[in-house]
């Protein structure tokens, strides 16, 4: 495995806070959310930080390379396109589930995997293919987890270990979702640390968040705490990273306290002087036992496909939460789902809280809407599908604000509302189901 190259201490890069991003002094790089870019269409903000020489990575949140099925063509091309066009180093994503095919239940959220064989099996594949179809090298992030899955049968040291000896691909680890899984899992950062094979690190994340009624929420939206500060300190007294970089996806506070932060985040990776780099093994070892040929994987991503359907439709569709699971933790994801469905609709549909009359007016019809109409088709598609329940069911009340919506709803559906006789028939069906 090649060495890492430089990046240094960057931060995501979010459209909310890019004049401050490009005032901050020493900022050595920046990561994107790679669907939240056009290759040929960038914002000028990112372009002006290319032209300056300031890298810039492509972090994908939508391949769900640990799902049961095989990594879609077109996405795996449009990370690629993306890694190209911004003369990226590498690109990353996460060891995480997205979705499920069979129902078709889009979760909107990165979902933990069970460190089983099975799943193991199925990543390794389906980061050979990532790989095979990418133009630069692939990183995975470990990611935060507000429950376990039950009949576990590795650690996640072991789990990451053994991805990376199979699969050569790189590790981003993410030192407050170790923070996370302590809190949630019990797990201790520290063993995972010692077991994972730190030559292949890629780089860092560090990033705040919240307690709330014994849970902590990995929300991006809050200070990093000192706590995900000294994980950042164990990980740097093991090696020097190549990269680390702060992560803020809301509530982003003025520009000093970004600064700040990041003056913290230097002072760490700058502490201690310079650490013995971990050894790569031999070329040609293997460090891992043999597994089933290729083919049998398709008996494993059934079996993983049962399992994950069954999780996501408790999450999103209500069904009975699978035996085993802490049945109170997914309630609380439940409801985390839910609610941060509403928000990014919010987001990507900002006229609607406006029509109907407000923040709570509208998170209270959208909470109710989706506890009978799971997710199926991303954001946007959601919104409309949000819309013309709300036009089904003759609302909102105020006809001015219905005729809002409806207007709204026409514009971007192209196509006329549905007929009061289509409204009824859908409504029975609804009934019906």
């Amino acid at each position: 495995m090649k060495p890492m190259a430089h990046l240094g201490v960057g931060i995501g890069w979010r459209p909310e806070i890019a004049d401050a991003v490009e005032r901050l002094d020493g900022l050595d790089w920046v990561e994107v959310v790679a669907e939240n870019i056009c290759p040929g269409h960038l914002p000028e903000a990112l372009r002006r930080l290319r032209e300056r020489g300031t890298r810039i990575v492509p972090h994908g949140v939508s391949l769900g390379l640990g799902g049961a099925d095989r990594p879609d063509p077109e996405k795996l091309a449009a990370l690629g396109e993306r890694a190209v066009a911004l003369g990226a180093p590498l690109v990353t994503e996460h060891i995480a589930f997205v979705r499920t095919s069979s129902p078709l239940l889009e979760a909107g959220h990165l979902l933990p995997v069970p460190r089983t064989r099975d799943a193991l099996d199925v990543l390794c594949e389906n980061v050979k293919i990532a790989q095979d179809a990418l133009p630069v090298p692939l990183a995975l992030e470990n990611i935060a987890a507000l429950f376990s899955w039950p009949g576990e049968e590795m650690t996640e040291g072991q789990f990451l270990t053994e991805l990376v000896e199979r699969t050569g691909v790189r590790l981003l680890i993410d030192v407050a979702n170790l923070h996370t899984n302590r809190v949630n899992r019990g797990e201790d950062p520290a063993a995972v640390l010692d077991a994972i094979p730190l030559e292949a690190l890629a780089y860092v994340h560090v990033a705040g968040g919240v307690e709330r009624g014994g849970v902590w929420h990995d929300t991006h939206a809050h200070p990093v705490p000192p706590v995900v500060l000294d994980l950042l300190a164990e990980l740097r007294s093991r090696v020097e990273p190549a990269g680390v970089l702060l992560e803020r996806d809301d509530d982003f506070p003025p520009e000093a306290e970004l600064a700040g932060e990041l003056a913290a985040i230097r002072e760490v990776v700058t502490a201690g002087g310079a650490v013995p780099q971990p050894a790569a093994p031999p070329p040609g070892t293997t460090l891992a036992p043999e597994r089933e040929p290729r083919g049998a994987c398709e008996a494993a991503r059934t079996r993983v496909a049962l399992g994950q359907a069954a999780l996501l439709s408790a999450l999103v569709a209500g069904t009975p939460v699978p035996e085993g699971f802490d049945r109170a933790r997914i309630r609380v994801q439940a409801r985390a789902l839910a609610a941060k469905r509403a928000d990014v609709v919010a987001k990507v549909a900002p006229e609607l809280p406006g029509i109907l009359g407000g923040r709570d007016p509208y998170r209270e019809a959208f909470l109710a809407y989706a506890k009978h109409r799971p997710m199926t088709a991303g954001y946007r598609r959601d919104a409309l599908d949000f819309a013309e329940h709300l036009l089904i069911q003759d609302l909102p009340a105020d006809p001015a604000a219905r005729r809002r919506l409806t207007a709204w709803w026409r514009e971007r559906a192209g196509a006329r509302p549905p007929r009061r006789i289509v409204r009824w028939a859908r409504t029975l069906v609804g009934r019906a189901a």
